[in-house]
C-alpha cells in the first residue's frame, strides 16, 4: 500500500510540474476544426492573428536534413497575436513583461495520438501576466467549445 501511495504521489508531482510550464486541452476534434475555432476565437476577442508558424511542417521538412527519423507531430501550428489593452496593462505593471509579447497558442496532433488534437499555451508568472494567461485560456477554451 505504501508503494502505491508513493507511486501515486510521484505521478501527481510530475503532472503539477508540467502544468506549471504549460496549460493544454485535448480534444477529439480535428486539427482543422481546432485551428478554425482558434482563428475565430482570436478574431471574436477583437484581436488579430499576427503570424501563424507552421512548426510541424518545418520540423518534418527538415527532419532528414538534421539526421533524424523521428516524426514529432502529424501537424503543429503556433498562432501569434497581441492585445493592445491587455499588453498595456501588464507592461504598465512591469515594463519587463514586454518579453512575453506576442502571445501564442499552439495546436498540435502527435503521431502517437492521431485522433487527438492538443491546444495550449505557456503558463505565465504570478502577477500581472496571469491576466494574459486568463485571456489565452478563454481563447483556447472557446476554440474547442468549452466556453
Amino acid at each position: 500500500m505504501k508503494t502505491y501511495i508513493a507511486a501515486a504521489a510521484i505521478i501527481v508531482c510530475a503532472s503539477i510540474a508540467q502544468a506549471d510550464d504549460m496549460v493544454s486541452y485535448t480534444t477529439d476534434q480535428s486539427f482543422d476544426d481546432v485551428t478554425f475555432g482558434l482563428e475565430n476565437a482570436i478574431i471574436d476577442a477583437g484581436l488579430v492573428v499576427d503570424h501563424v508558424s507552421h512548426t510541424g511542417d518545418m520540423l518534418e521538412r527538415t527532419r532528414a536534413d538534421v539526421g533524424s527519423d523521428v516524426v514529432i507531430f502529424e501537424q503543429a501550428d503556433i498562432y501569434s497575436f497581441c492585445s493592445a489593452q491587455v499588453s498595456r496593462e501588464v507592461m504598465e505593471a512591469d515594463w519587463q513583461n514586454v518579453m512575453f509579447c506576442p502571445y501564442t497558442i499552439f495546436v498540435a496532433v502527435r503521431p502517437d495520438a492521431p485522433d487527438e488534437t492538443v491546444i495550449g499555451f505557456r503558463s505565465y508568472p504570478d502577477g500581472a501576466m496571469k491576466k494574459v494567461e486568463a485571456m489565452l485560456d478563454g481563447i483556447a477554451r472557446t476554440a474547442i467549445g468549452l466556453d
